[in-house]
């Protein structure tokens, strides 16, 4: 299976930090006017099939797990094949960050609907070129969502547990394919997961242009 070059995940459970990260890296990248474009995003995408997911993720409709695994990858090709997707930005030299991919999908609908679902659907996308999962105890992660006025079908701590040892099982898998995968300690401050997942970008080839 093919790997993306210049194109970095970050994974991991809810409440691990993910999205604040990729705000903190899109900002440093924006200041410093590398030689190369910087595209931050995320799955669910904010397309047609991905407003649909969030709408089901939030309970304000009402999908069977199978029918959201099936909406999980079609929102994910049009992520990388369509107009101006992750190949096509990723191949003009662009340095493409998301919030979860294909991991996800193995973990999260892996839990919901059985392994063999997620895997057929999944099996024929490309590998990024790194990974960064972000490692917290599940029960401190979902402290941090506590806030928030609304929380989605999988933020509570039976699911997010299993999560946390279905990822940890994953990972050696997407190694063992090639990833460059960094395990982040996302138990700290902003501001120190921040400086350990600029040390990871640091490694990435297009980091030297």
């Amino acid at each position: 299976m093919n790997i993306i070059q210049n194109f970095l995940v970050l994974e991991g459970g809810d409440g691990t930090g993910t999205s604040t990260q990729i705000k903190i890296l899109a900002e440093r990248l924006g200041s410093e006017q590398r030689n190369f474009g910087f595209f931050p995003t995320f799955e669910p995408t904010e397309g047609e099939i991905g407003v649909l997911l969030r709408k089901a993720l939030r309970r304000d409709i009402e999908l069977t797990p199978q029918t959201i695994a099936r909406l999980f990858a079609a929102d994910r090709s049009e992520h990388l094949y369509g107009h101006r997707g992750i190949i096509e930005r990723c191949g003009s030299g662009q340095l493409v960050v998301s919030d979860r991919y294909t991991p996800s999908s193995l973990v999260y609908q892996g839990i919901e609907c059985g392994d063999e679902l997620p895997r057929k659907l999944n099996e024929d996308f490309p590998y990024p070129e790194m990974l960064l999962y972000f490692e917290i105890d599940p029960e401190t992660a979902l402290k941090r969502v506590e806030q928030r006025k609304t929380r989605d079908i999988y933020e509570y701590l039976d699911f997010q547990e299993k999560a946390h040892a279905r990822y940890r099982k994953l990972l050696p898998e997407y190694e063992s394919a090639g990833v460059r995968v960094i395990r982040v300690d996302a138990s700290g401050d902003v501001e120190s997961v921040a400086r350990e997942v600029w040390s990871a970008l640091e490694k990435l080839p297009i980091m030297g242009i």
